[in-house]
């Protein structure tokens, strides 16, 4: 009964969350079933993909309603994604415990410092450009770049990258940052996809019994993480959690090391 309660707290705060920012659940889901539920490393990250899916697969459905995704936008970014995506997932059952968990103590922190920085204002992406092609300011050769990292990322570790695919979409593609949100999650669930088929049967070994009520209470949250969102300042949001990411690389760096 504890874990179960453990798997639905853990679950609700991953998904408000990914609701609340769009993007970041992921990176909370690995260090709670390492850490509250007994998963190692390998495991957990093979998890947080199953659950970075399921929620992304659940938004993308609301923000198809909204008309956020452009979807020419967000399979550019995929198809770069997609084999780095396969490749690190294959590798990441293959590296050492612990240089997994430094390497995700490494993110979390770079994760949390870009969130503190100031924005940077993004240029407007109305609702007719909803399928428009990249626009003329964009940078390629850049977003390429972050899509292949993006996936490379979402392969090793089990995070959906929304916390990178969201700057980079606004950065280097020129999306406003309602419609970055929309168009990072169909990329996310694509990576996530393509790193799941190249670790194999690593699923099948997993505990059904934390996943799937993990998973459920992570799809409800994001719903509720929406609510908060347009009750809450962004920056205050970003702000606690980036403390938050702090305190979780803070811990997983000293694990690593010790």
């Amino acid at each position: 009964m504890t874990t179960l309660l453990l798997a639905l707290a853990a679950g609700a705060v991953v998904g408000l969350v990914l609701g609340g920012l769009g993007g970041g659940g992921g990176i909370l889901a690995v260090p709670a079933l390492i850490y509250l539920l007994g998963l190692s490393p390998a495991a957990a990250t093979t998890a947080a993909l199953l659950i970075v899916l399921a929620t992304s697969i659940s938004a993308i459905v609301a923000h198809m309603r909204a008309g956020t995704i452009r979807w020419r936008t967000a399979l550019a970014f995929a198809a770069a994604g997609l084999l780095p995506a396969a490749l690190t997932g294959a590798a990441a059952a293959r590296l050492p415990q612990s240089l997994l968990t430094a390497a995700f103590a490494l993110v979390a922190a770079l994760a949390a410092v870009r969130m503190l920085r100031p924005p940077r204002p993004a240029s407007a992406d109305g609702p007719a450009a909803a399928d428009a092609p990249v626009p003329a300011g964009a940078r390629p050769g850049r977003a390429a770049a972050s899509g292949a990292g993006l996936g490379a990322l979402t392969g090793l570790l089990g995070v959906g990258g929304g916390f990178l695919a969201v700057p980079a979409l606004v950065g280097a593609v020129g999306l406003s940052m309602e419609a970055a949100v929309g168009t990072s999650l169909p990329v996310i669930a694509v990576n996530a996809s393509a790193s799941l088929v190249t670790r194999g049967g690593g699923a099948a070994g997993l505990d059904w019994a934390v996943i799937a009520p993990f998973t459920a209470a992570a799809v409800l949250g994001a719903w509720d993480g929406k609510r908060l969102a347009a009750r809450l300042s962004g920056a205050v949001l970003q702000r606690t959690f980036a403390a938050l990411l702090l305190g979780v690389a803070a811990v997983m760096g000293a694990d690593a090391l010790l």
